[in-house]
């Protein structure tokens, strides 16, 4: 009977939560009646009745307030004022501004395919050249950035507290928690690594082929907003709020190098393609309203220009020209990364303030702003590369042609160890200190004077067999040329002591007389 009992507990318990289940909001809307207290009755039976109606007008409630959200699932609007505004002082402008802006942008390695992200939970993955819209997702929480994974199957969205990667129709497929609190998302391509930094500081490698943490290292900087990579070696660079940026590699726990670079926060960063002929360089913005260009190899600035405002984005395209963004303007600079250029490029004005992001679209001359407004496409004539090659990213490519290159790049991957500051010490030859070199010397010599010893004392321990036999003449033979340190000691001594190579000592013998004719002397015996 107590079995019994104690397995029917679960099912009332899983009966009851079932029916508690449903809409919370809306339901007091179709209340009947204050509930009638049960406390104060006595009888039984009218107790267990009064009970019996309550529960049945709580559900009856619940159904229509169910029904009322699957049949009227709109909601009405308003205005709410934040700290000291005033809802008549909004205008109209500000009534239909779009609700899921800024948005955050990335590109596939081809170009084909764009990645945006809006503030508001806006998700939507495109393709330009058709301008289809592959999938759109809102996810009802704040979207800090996107990255686009080794192809458009695949994008990643660091949301309010988790990075989630998401499939081309849209589908979460996964959930990284080692990610948290992350503001911005990069990707190594040629790593397949999925790099992260946000509030805590903590920058996170973490291989999408495996699924593995690569690494994870604290910058002790605090929060960070800035993160990029430089595409010809894979370190990735971080902006910090105390003007210094930051190249770091998933081999070491502390920055490969550490540059100051403006007076107040870093707000953006990017690295300047080396097939551009402009080297490696490292373009930086800050809120000190300098635009600065670097040059990797020396640690310092070659040039710097002066913005109206602190640049909020900047980005490099594939022939070295540079997009910079402040508010609703958008500069343009062509050849002004080597040699200072005297006048900019391209000027725009975007139709919406609030600028999150630019991007350069791969192979094209278009340039994507992502603003507050939405996404504004603009022509730059001459920024993207006019030829491709098919084999490392083609904007044309079938399906299986893309099976294929994921193979390929998947076969091709880098491993992490080899993202180095210095990419010509790949394939070079390390040269350790003296120290450690005499040391391996002197390592060598003690392990070969143990394998002699080794040796000779095993060649003691054998006893050499007598006869004619093979075994013997072969031992014999080999050791007839051997040269150590042994031998000469053995003949000098066998010589004071007058023996033979047979092991015969040498005896003095009388002279044969001189009387006995020569053809006798074998038969001569001697004492």
């Amino acid at each position: 009977m107590t079995d019994a009992v104690d397995a029917a507990a679960p099912a009332r318990a899983n009966k009851s939560r079932k029916r508690s289940d449903g809409p919370k909001t809306g339901v007091a809307k179709y209340r009947r009646g204050e509930e009638v207290s049960t406390k104060t009755v006595k009888d039984k039976k009218l107790k267990g009745q009064l009970l019996y109606t309550e529960r049945v007008f709580k559900d009856a409630q619940k159904a229509a307030a169910r029904v009322d959200d699957w049949l009227l699932p709109a909601a009405a609007g308003g205005l709410e004022a934040e700290g000291m505004e005033q809802t008549w002082r909004f205008h109209q402008e500000d009534i239909v501004q779009a609700r899921l802006c800024p948005y955050a942008l990335a590109t596939t390695r081809a170009g084909r395919y764009l990645a945006l992200g809006g503030h508001r939970g806006h998700l939507a993955l495109m393709d330009r050249l058709q301008s289809r819209v592959l999938c759109e997702v809102q996810v009802k929480e704040s979207v800090h950035d996107v990255s686009v994974l080794h192809s458009e199957a695949f994008f990643a969205a660091a949301q309010r507290k988790y990075v989630y990667i998401y499939d081309k129709r849209g589908i979460e497929v996964h959930c990284l928690k080692a990610h948290t609190n992350v503001w911005r998302l990069d990707f190594l391509p040629h790593h397949f690594l999925l790099t992260s930094v946000g509030a805590s500081g903590v920058l996170t490698w973490q291989d999408t082929s495996t699924g593995q943490i690569v690494a994870s290292a604290k910058t002790r900087a605090g929060p960070c907003r800035v993160l990029t990579h430089d595409p010809s070696t894979g370190v990735s660079t971080l902006g910090h709020g105390r003007g210094t940026v930051s190249l770091w590699t998933p081999t070491s726990p502390v920055p490969a190098a550490r540059l100051l670079c403006h007076h107040g926060p870093v707000l953006a960063a990017a690295h300047a393609p080396r097939g551009a002929g402009a080297g490696p360089l490292l373009v930086t913005t800050g809120a000190d309203r300098a635009v600065k260009v670097w040059d990797m190899r020396m640690m310092r600035a070659l040039h710097a220009y002066n913005a109206p405002a602190p640049a909020a984005a900047l980005d490099i395209s594939q022939r070295g020209a540079l997009a910079v963004g402040w508010g609703r303007r958008v500069q343009v600079w062509l050849e002004a990364l080597r040699d200072k250029a005297a006048a900019p490029y391209l000027n725009h004005t975007l139709p919406h303030a609030g600028l999150r992001d630019l991007v350069f679209c791969p192979y094209d001359d278009v340039l994507a702003a992502g603003h507050g407004g939405g996404v504004s496409a603009l022509l730059v004539p001459g920024a993207g590369e006019p030829n491709y090659d098919s084999l490392v990213a083609d904007p044309f490519q079938r399906r299986k042609a893309a099976r294929e290159a994921e193979v390929a790049f998947l076969l091709d991957k880098l491993q992490p160890g080899m993202i180095v500051l210095d990419p010509d010490s790949i394939g070079g030859l390390a040269r350790e200190p003296k120290e450690v070199q005499k040391e391996r010397a002197e390592a060598a010599a003690a392990a070969n004077a143990a394998a002699l010893a080794a040796q000779r004392a095993k060649a003691d321990a054998k006893t050499p067999m007598k006869g004619k036999n093979k075994p013997t003449r072969k031992r014999r033979k080999k050791q007839q040329n051997v040269i150590d340190d042994k031998a000469p000691a053995m003949r000098a001594r066998m010589a004071e002591q007058g023996v033979l190579g047979g092991g015969h000592a040498r005896k003095e013998s009388e002279p044969i007389p001189e009387s006995v004719p020569r053809a006798l002397h074998r038969f001569v015996v001697r004492k």
